[in-house]
């Protein structure tokens, strides 16, 4: 990484995970008005009797929850606005009262917008219809500080089809991994500002990709509502769980503040100027190799810079549609790049396709499902470092001829001799421009990619001995 190249002597180190994420729980039977009119159908509920049943799957689910709280021995709080910001309140209470064996805090409820099955009359057909209509329900907040996986909450829909929000920080998990095994660190937020084993902390963060993530957001969901699989019968208790958003964050910790605040104005109005609508797209992965500057294929609906000063620090954030990268001072000594991810149908992944091991793997759509979380994890890793090496560029202090001279010198190699490249030429500042796109990081390229580039869209599909004719300039190439 350039940037701690130009400031090894006043960097600390650097470490890179997850922060923020969203995890969302969805029972497919009841997710869609197909599902839960088969399940009615099946179940051998009569829609004029739907509206009593699943008052009474409600009311046992609020009675399971204030019981459960009554157990942990946690408040209960019901928060007459929604508006109010709930994890303050949260870490007043934990403050004030401390948490549970299990590390529980409190249990909070509050009516907020939802999406809920209703039967109704369909004055065209005369008969009663089942269907989803946005609603207000009591939601219940279960905030926990757990000894495994730190400071999180869940988010339980209190009416069906009882949809579980889980909010969890990749931090506070390592924090609590850096208490177990004795490791020092200061933390500021949700931001380690020094580390005693900056090695072993990045392993601890790496060990976090490889939870089983349904076993341990049910056990969490359980610990909100231990009676959520009676509440359910008779369909069996199988969240399906998705990452609805993820934050994948890495930090280079500077030794002072003087050292970041040298810097940080230079590298603010750098990433400004070079961040067009093409650059961005490189950043996420979604370039492609070009004989123009115009951008091909399926065109983002939104790509937005924007520059902000906030009470954490400066930041410039780029999106495009709902993902987006950003680089802020997080503290006064803390420089972070932070890519977010809401909308995966961006990105691929090579997997089989449904996941059936009988068929060939190929490249597929990234799914939301934590099945595809890994993978998820790395496309954000490679986005940060692109992004943190464009904004390294800005601090490059070496000269044009030590960066240039060995690719401009020939070279021999197992007998065989390869001339120099030469940048001035229009030949080699083609290739030289090709090989430097951003993109080709993640998603790679291949013979025909080159081809494409050098000799327009049709070259792509055009036979390689067909392009290495003595007419043509760049034949060797191909």
């Amino acid at each position: 990484m350039k940037l701690l190249e130009v400031y090894k002597n006043q960097v600390l180190g650097t470490i890179k995970g997850l922060d923020r994420i969203r995890f969302r729980g969805t029972l497919r039977w009841l997710s869609s008005p197909r599902g839960i009119n088969t399940f009615v159908s099946r179940s051998g509920i009569l829609l004029k009797e739907f509206r009593r049943w699943a008052e009474e799957k409600t009311d046992q689910l609020r009675s399971s929850c204030e019981q459960q709280a009554q157990a942990l021995g946690i408040p209960m709080r019901y928060l007459n606005s929604s508006g109010v910001n709930k994890e303050k309140l949260a870490r007043q209470i934990e403050e004030e009262q401390g948490v549970a064996k299990d590390g529980s805090i409190c249990m909070l409820s509050v009516v907020e917008p939802c999406v809920a099955p209703t039967v109704s009359g369909n004055k065209q057909t005369k008969h009663l219809e089942l269907t989803y209509r946005r609603r207000q329900c009591i939601h219940f907040y279960h905030y926990f500080d757990h000894p495994q996986v730190g400071f999180g909450h869940v988010r339980l829909q209190s009416w069906l089809p009882f949809s579980v929000t889980l909010c969890l920080n990749g931090r506070h998990w390592l924090e609590k991994q850096l208490g177990s095994e004795g490791i020092g660190y200061v933390k500021d937020h949700n931001c380690f500002v020094w580390m005693e084993d900056l090695e072993r902390a990045q392993k601890l963060m790496d060990e976090q990709l490889k939870t089983n993530w349904p076993v341990m957001l049910d056990r969490l969901l359980l610990n909100t509502c231990t009676q959520l699989p009676n509440v359910l019968s008779p369909l069996e208790f199988d969240y399906y769980w998705s990452a609805d958003e993820t934050e994948w964050a890495t930090d280079i910790m500077f030794s002072s503040a003087s050292s970041l605040r040298a810097f940080y104005p230079r590298l603010l109005r750098h990433a400004m100027l070079v961040s067009d609508s093409p650059s961005v797209m490189r950043y996420l992965g979604r370039g492609k190799p070009q004989v123009s500057e115009k951008i091909r294929g399926r065109m983002p609906e939104n790509i937005v810079t924007d520059c902000r000063r906030r009470h954490e620090g400066t930041r410039v954030k780029h999106w495009i549609n709902n993902n987006s990268i950003k680089v802020y001072n997080k503290t006064d000594t803390l420089l972070r790049i932070e890519t977010t991810i809401n909308s995966t149908r961006e990105f691929k992944v090579y997997r089989s396709p449904k996941d059936d091991p009988r068929q060939e793997p190929s490249w597929q759509y990234c799914r939301k499902g934590v099945s595809d979380l890994h993978r998820r994890c790395q496309i954000s890793n490679q986005a940060n470092e692109r992004y943190a090496l464009a904004l390294g560029m800005t601090l490059v202090e070496d000269r044009l001829k030590d960066v240039l001279g060995p690719a401009c010198r020939r070279v021999k190699k197992k007998g065989r001799c390869y001339r120099a490249l030469n940048p001035w030429s229009p030949q080699d500042f083609q290739l030289l421009t090709f090989f430097g796109k951003g993109e080709l990081a993640i998603n790679g390229f291949r013979n025909k990619d080159l081809r494409r580039f050098l000799y327009g869209e049709a070259g792509g599909d055009a036979d390689p001995l067909d392009r290495s004719s003595p007419e043509n300039p760049t034949a060797k190439w191909d």
